[in-house]
């Protein structure tokens, strides 16, 4: 995430011991490409593909990637105001995970829907459901802690009773310049779900902080692309 996620990329950094590499955001149907054109209009990078070229797009950057590293899972970050598409992504030959978006907070992302504006939906269970119902990948469901009008811990109970295989969790918290690391460690202690720590994973201190949550794996990206990194990620 974080701006640079092609394939080309990952292949660089991969090396570097990384066993997840993630495509995207993604966006997968009319609104949210709409979307994401007007969030490029206003100056911020985003992913811009027609609607008839972003399937075969994504096949062909995970095709890429395992050409290379076929030891390494790879999982595709995407976003979708019906369950269809993101089933489609799903099911493409050699993409290991897909990730539903319950993340991005670009306004033009939420006034559709879609984004952190997900954690609201009434039938987010069953949304989950349908895609790990009618997929071949496993699936990731990527969210934003401390989100207003919203419980995370109830979050994380309903994405795990969903049937999803991982919960991704960009612990923000409003008004503070490093994760959550409480409540982290609370979603640890009360799911079984494989949850994945996300956020300020940024130096071997914040890194120790991750672990000690409890998390089963840990992401990071925008330290990655600056190549401000401390540490080495194999040592770990």
């Amino acid at each position: 995430m974080a701006g640079i996620t092609n394939a080309d990329f990952l292949k660089k950094v991969i090396p570097y011991g990384f066993n997840v590499a993630t495509l995207g955001g993604y966006s997968l149907d009319a609104p949210t490409i709409d979307a994401s054109k007007k969030i490029i209009e206003r100056g911020r990078s985003e992913f811009d593909f027609p609607l008839s070229e972003i399937f075969t797009h994504i096949e062909n950057e995970v095709e890429s990637i395992k050409k290379v590293h076929n030891n390494v899972k790879v999982s595709a970050n995407v976003r979708a105001t019906t369950a269809q598409p993101i089933i489609d992504v799903g099911n493409i030959k050699d993409l290991d995970i897909v990730e539903i978006n319950c993340h991005c907070r670009q306004k033009e992302i939420l006034d559709i829907g879609c984004g952190q504006k997900m954690l609201n939906r009434q039938d987010l269970g069953d949304f989950i459901s349908d895609v790990v119902d009618n997929v071949n990948s496993e699936v990731s469901v990527k969210i934003r802690a401390n989100v207003e009008g919203t419980d995370t811990l109830k979050l994380a109970s309903l994405i795990e009773d969903s049937g999803a295989d991982y919960l991704h969790v960009d612990a923000m918290k409003k008004g503070v310049f490093e994760a959550d690391w409480e409540l982290l460690t609370e979603i640890c202690n009360n799911v079984n779900i494989k949850v994945i720590g996300n956020n300020s994973v940024n130096s071997q201190v914040n890194l120790q902080k991750m672990i000690d949550t409890g998390v089963d794996g840990f992401s990071i990206a925008r330290s990655v692309i600056s190549g401000n990194l401390d540490f080495n990620i194999t040592d770990f």
